[in-house]
């Protein structure tokens, strides 16, 4: 039986999916032979500087986003967020760790990394936790090279996925799939072809009740669900 394949869409910068990442994990911990989930990326923080700057100008600027990320991580205990975030560090843009992110991908995809070891998703996972947890400024190459380089990726082999245009090929691919999926929320997650979608802050049993929807109904029958 081919496992029921889920897009998921997120900005690496985005709080919740940084608190919806454990969810996934359990995902796949329940359910490893019968989920396979394909990760893109949707650019909430593309511009971060004056996303912010415009829409929290009378709220208090970064400090008051900032506070407002607060409030949200303090009811989920399982995440760590560092007093000044968004403060100290602020990155530029998203779009830059996404690229990353997508070289890595590739060299998922190219072989060069195995898939096996799940270096992309433990990337991932490192870049939110660096941004979140340490306030480190994730947009900055060297930081992203830093946190390669102690997952032990080549940093020779990396660069030439950016410097070929295959990084980006792969981030423009994202842009054209978010269009055509009409995404507008971080975390999204679609699957049955399309035919079901959970948008934002979903619990992990809501998520599981439409998996075992799908697995528990043959193809060929209606869900009634």
């Amino acid at each position: 039986m081919e496992p029921i394949r889920i897009s998921y869409y997120s900005d690496v910068l985005c709080i919740w999916a940084y608190i919806a990442q454990i969810r996934l994990d359990e995902l796949a911990a329940n359910f490893p032979d019968q989920v396979a989930i394909d990760y893109h990326f949707f650019p909430v923080f593309g511009n971060a500087h004056e996303k912010l700057e415009k829409s929290w100008r009378d709220r208090g600027g970064l400090r008051g986003y900032s506070d407002h990320v607060h409030t949200v991580a303090a009811k989920f205990p399982h995440i760590t967020v560092h007093p000044d975030v968004w403060v100290v560090n602020t990155p530029t843009s998203a779009t830059s760790c996404h690229l990353f992110l997508n070289a890595i991908q590739l060299l998922e995809i190219k072989g060069l990394i195995p898939k096996s070891e799940k270096i992309f998703e433990k990337a991932n996972w490192e870049v939110r936790r660096a941004f979140f947890a340490e306030t480190a400024d994730v947009s900055d190459r060297k930081v992203q090279f830093q946190i390669a380089e102690e997952l032990g990726i080549a940093i020779a082999d990396l660069q030439a996925q950016i410097d070929s245009g295959e990084a980006y090929a792969l981030l423009s691919r994202d842009f054209e799939l978010i269009r055509e999926k009409t995404v507008s929320v971080s975390p999204t997650m679609i699957f049955n072809e399309g035919r079901q979608r959970l948008n934002g802050n979903v619990g992990y049993r809501v998520i599981e009740a439409n998996i075992r929807e799908l697995l528990n109904n043959p193809e060929d029958e209606h869900s009634w669900c």
